[in-house]
This record gives C-alpha cells, structure tokens and sequence, in this order.
C-alpha cells in the first residue's frame, strides 16, 4: 500500500470525512448539521499538526507526506465545503458562480503557496511555523458561523449578498502577502468557544431557507418544545 499510516494524520482524515458529511447533508437541506460538521472539521484541523509534532522520529518522506496530505484536504474541507454551502443558502446566477470560482482559485493559491514555503522551512529547520502567511485557510470556519448569524437580522436576499461579499473578502485575503502570528493556546480556546456559541444559537433557533428544498427549516428549539409537549 502507498502512503503513511499513523496516527499523525488521523485527525487530517477525520477532518475530510466531517466535511464530505458535511456537504452531503448540506445538498440535503439539513443546513444545521452541515455546520456542526463545518465546525468540527475546523477543529480537527486546529489540532492535527500539533499531534502529527509529537512523533519525533518522522522521516522526510512522512513529514512531506504530512504537509500534502494536510493541505489536499485543506482544499476540500475549507475551500470546496463553505463554497457548496453557499451555493445551497442561495449564492447563485453569474455573480454568485464567479465569486464562489473565486473563492475556490484563491484558496488553491494559498495552499499551494504554504505547501512551497512549508516544504522549504521543514528543510532547514524543526518545529511549528509561529506566523501564518496570509490569512490561514481554516479561518473561514470562524467566518461562516459568525455571518450566518445575520440572518436573523436581515432579509434572505441581503443576507446573500453578505455571504457573497463574505466569500470576496475571505478569499482575497488568503492571497495577500502578509505575516499573521499564530494564536496561542489561550487564544485558540477562545476562538472554539465563539464558535462553539454560535454553532448552538444557529443550531436552537436558525430557520434558513434552503434554495431547491420546498420548506425551510424549522427552528430546533421549537421542535424541542413540540416533542416536549407530547410526552
């Protein structure tokens, strides 16, 4: 068999198959757990180069394998997922296929950057990077949740264009040359805890219109409430 198998790249693969879940519930309609999983893959993420770190004894050939794989994923969780799960809240038309296209391009761009400045840092030097290059792709699982949590303020067709808009931004700052330090535990914590805040307020009361599905989604609190009734 090809590849490496252990356990520095377990999280990578757990990551990818959240979001492949992810995508499929998502063309479902059942936009609540395609976040979930949109946020679990972002923290499979968060981690894994951290655990793949604590085997001392990897060969070139693994950590090579290790920064590939991690980035091939990278372009599935984090570029093609929130690009689909756009798609499906309504990011259509021409516009919406050039900006979604542009997204896409410039997340490929950056990983492809990182993976030509990482292969050349773990040459001449051990260790993890302290400073991204660009904004790192994964940021857009902290992005989405936060914006997704306008919808409750605004009108479906605004909201579009916000996610749009979203999309612009996010993927030009992945290609602009700037030095990001890298946030610290302490800092990291936070950032689950935001969006871990935001996962549970979308997942209680968002009811998100689903483009090609007939009904939109009924809020979870109110389903609570309905089956507590009952019993």
């Amino acid at each position: 068999m090809i590849g490496f198998y252990d356990y520095t790249v377990v999280l990578t693969y757990i990551s990818l198959v959240c979001s492949i879940f992810g995508m499929t519930q998502a063309i479902s309609g059942r936009f609540r757990t395609a976040i979930v999983c949109l946020a679990l893959s972002g923290l499979c993420d968060m981690f894994d180069g951290k655990i793949a770190r604590t085997k001392k004894n990897r060969t070139e050939d693994e950590k090579l394998f290790g920064v590939q794989i991690d980035s091939l994923c990278d372009v599935v969780c984090f570029g093609v997922f929130p690009a689909l799960m756009c798609y499906v809240l309504g990011v259509r038309g021409v516009l919406g296929g050039i900006v979604i296209s542009y997204y896409a391009v410039c997340s490929v761009i950056r990983l492809g950057f990182y993976n030509v400045l990482e292969t050349n840092r773990q040459r001449q030097e051990d260790g993890a990077n302290q400073y991204y290059h660009g904004l790192p792709i994964t940021t857009i699982t902290i992005v989405l949740p936060l914006i997704f949590l306008f919808n409750f303020l605004i009108s479906q067709q605004v909201f579009v264009w916000v996610l749009m808009a979203t999309l612009y931004i996010v993927g030009t700052l992945f290609i602009i040359n700037f030095k990001l330090r890298k946030p610290s535990n302490k800092q990291l914590f936070l950032l689950v805890m935001v969006v871990a805040c935001a996962v549970i307020v979308i997942l209680l009361f968002s009811r998100y219109h689903i483009a090609h599905m007939g009904l939109p989604e009924i809020p979870l609190i109110k389903k609570l409430l309905e089956l507590r009734k009952i019993l």
